[in-house]
């Protein structure tokens, strides 16, 4: 409880918020004096309080033009009676109540529940999007009384030698960050030389994927500049050392949302917290990659993002910049997102190795948040131990992400999987996202949505979700992780990464998964005389929240014996049927129909 004595606008907002439901009285429009509001405080258990903070609250709601009484007995008078009413309570699946009930709920609605809820959303649902203002609501997925620990030491990455400089800029493009930073450390190669090789391949290919929406050049170039001169002061940060990275957009930062009215957004100021700790560690941001429209496929305002393996179909999303950019060679590993299969999906559609972590390993600072107990960031790489090495520099606590934890991983690179059981599976959340975009839809900027059938309907139909029915989801869902948690026998297990059963599973559960490139096939129905384009196959290692490294250790020991994380895209090398079709383009003087080369 704030007492008199607090300071600070923060403390005001916490106690107009706190004394929110109290002060419901206040609209009825009946005065009171001070000595009435004092022996109703009383009454409702409550000794302090400022009068002034609580007629501060009643200003609010009243300043803001949407309550007054006059156009609550508007809206009274417009719904007095109460048959239209059973209809609409019918679609809230609460028409169990009869008239009398039916007219006492309308008019506390109309007195009490509505001005409350707009005073609230003025305070707190101004901006779309972001972490600001979180809900106290926070997800846990510890599995049992077992205490997980906080994170204290780095993992022993595998040292290599013999590493040398390939002739070819194609060979360089598609080194691992390992075999990376080796160079750079042996100096066989500047910061500044890679980050111009990648730089190159981004803009070549980005006119084929439309996988990009800014490059960072001048920025890239000065940090590159920064580490060769630590280099030559005898500075090695890590292996991820002048790693060619992008984030940012990708990991939808409203610059990404996909909607054209891109200046009606109030863009994030803070930036994503994984950037300073890459920073850190010596990598270089060299662009920021597309996502899907508010996080939805891979439909975005500049375009549709293709997958490499096959330009004649699309990446799938929403992390369909960071997939098919690594899947590409144009950076070796970049930062994607998932609320439910953002990352899952495009990386197995591109053929990339991505982790999915445990929820709350990686802080989310700076990320536009779709559902707070839902969003994941993770790194999409050429092979796990990429994605061991990367989750190693961006694991950890964020102050400013309630749900982020300092958690205490096992060394992936130290895990005997002979000691392992591993289980083989044959296989044959909303109303979170519309707190986060409830101006969006009011204002009505939702009509100019690219993809109409996507998130406008979704969101349009969470509103029918009452508070009482979104606390019973969550009660199914802690009796979900309770049941995933007593059958889940296993170390670990193997399944589809891709079904949709499976990716609901892991998400609300907050497990994490690793999606592998397991092999290629021919596409379906190719041309007459033949192509390099293949359909990818991948699997996914699921393990239990907070056991990322066994997930990690099964795909190393996996991709040591297999070579179909190193296999490249034909995307320089495409038979004469290999063309594309434009069928969708920001800009309508660019929108055709017509059949144009890839390259």
């Amino acid at each position: 409880m704030v007492m008199e004595n607090s300071k600070g606008d923060a403390e005001k907002v916490e106690t107009q918020l706190f004394w929110g439901m109290i002060m419901m009285k206040l609209l009825t429009g009946k005065e009171r004096n001070e000595k009435e509001w004092k022996k109703l405080f009383v009454t409702a258990g409550f000794t302090q309080y400022k009068i002034s903070e609580v007629l501060g609250f009643r200003s609010l709601i009243e300043d803001s033009g949407e309550y007054s009484h006059k156009n609550s007995g508007e809206c009274s008078e417009n719904i007095n009676d109460v048959s239209p009413l059973k209809c609409a309570f019918a679609i809230f699946d609460a028409d169990f109540f009869n008239d009398t009930k039916i007219a006492e709920i309308k008019n506390g609605a109309i007195e009490l529940n509505i001005p409350i809820s707009r005073a609230n959303r003025k305070l707190v649902a101004s901006t779309n999007g972001g972490l600001h203002n979180p809900s106290y609501l926070v997800f846990n997925p510890d599995w049992g009384s077992e205490q997980v620990q906080s994170k204290s030491k780095r993992f022993r990455y595998p040292s290599l030698s013999g590493i040398q400089r390939p002739e070819s800029e194609e060979d360089i493009a598609y080194m691992t960050v390992l075999e990376l930073g080796e160079l750079i450390k042996t100096k066989q190669i500047t910061s500044e030389e890679l980050t111009r090789i990648f730089l190159h391949r981004l803009k070549r290919y980005n006119h084929v994927l439309e996988a990009v929406i800014t490059y960072t050049d001048e920025l890239a170039y000065e940090q590159a500049k920064e580490a060769d001169e630590m280099l030559a002061r005898g500075i090695y940060l890590s292996p991820s050392w002048d790693s060619l990275w992008v984030e940012g957009y990708n990991c939808r930062t409203p610059s990404s949302l996909g909607v054209q009215q891109l200046s009606k957004i109030k863009f994030l100021t803070s930036k994503l917290r994984s950037t300073r700790r890459l920073k850190s560690a010596g990598a270089v941001l060299v662009a920021k990659l597309v996502t899907g429209s508010l996080a939805y496929d891979d439909i975005w305002f500049g375009g549709r993002t293709r997958n490499p393996w096959n330009i004649e179909e699309y990446s799938t999303g929403s992390s369909s910049g960071p997939a098919a950019s690594t899947s590409a060679g144009m950076v070796p590993f970049a930062i994607g997102s998932e609320t439910s299969g953002s990352i899952t999906y495009p990386a197995a559609r591109c053929a990339v190795t991505a982790l999915r972590p445990t929820f709350g390993a990686v802080g989310r600072t700076g990320v536009m948040s779709i559902s707070e107990s839902l969003d994941k960031l993770g790194p999409f790489c050429r092979s796990a131990v990429d994605c061991a090495i990367i989750l190693d520099a961006i694991l950890g606590k964020d102050p400013d992400d309630l749900s982020s934890r300092d958690i205490s991983l096992d060394d992936p690179f130290s895990v005997d999987i002979t000691n392992l059981t591993v289980g083989y599976l044959d296989d044959a959340e909303m109303e979170d996202m519309l707190a986060h975009f409830d101006e969006w839809q009011r204002s009505g900027e939702d009509d100019s949505y690219e993809a109409q059938e996507q998130w406008p309907v979704e969101l349009r139909r969470a509103r029918m979700i009452p508070a009482v029915d979104y606390v019973q989801a969550q009660r199914a869902r802690g009796k979900l992780v309770r049941e995933i948690r007593e059958s889940f026998s296993v170390d670990a297990f193997i399944g589809n990464a891709t079904d949709w059963e499976k990716v609901c599973m892991g998400n609300l559960v907050g497990m994490p998964v690793l999606v592998v490139p397991t092999g290629f096939t021919k596409i379906s129905d190719p041309p007459p005389h033949g192509t390099r384009r293949r359909t990818t196959i991948t699997t996914g290692i699921y393990a239990p929240p907070n056991h990322d490294h066994i997930a990690l250790a099964l795909a190393m020991a996996y991709q040591s014996v297999t070579t179909h994380h190193r296999q490249r895209p034909p995307i320089n090398d495409l038979g004469r049927n290999d063309l594309m079709v434009d069928s969708i383009s920001a800009r309508p003087d660019q929108r055709c129909s017509e059949t144009i080369p890839c390259l």
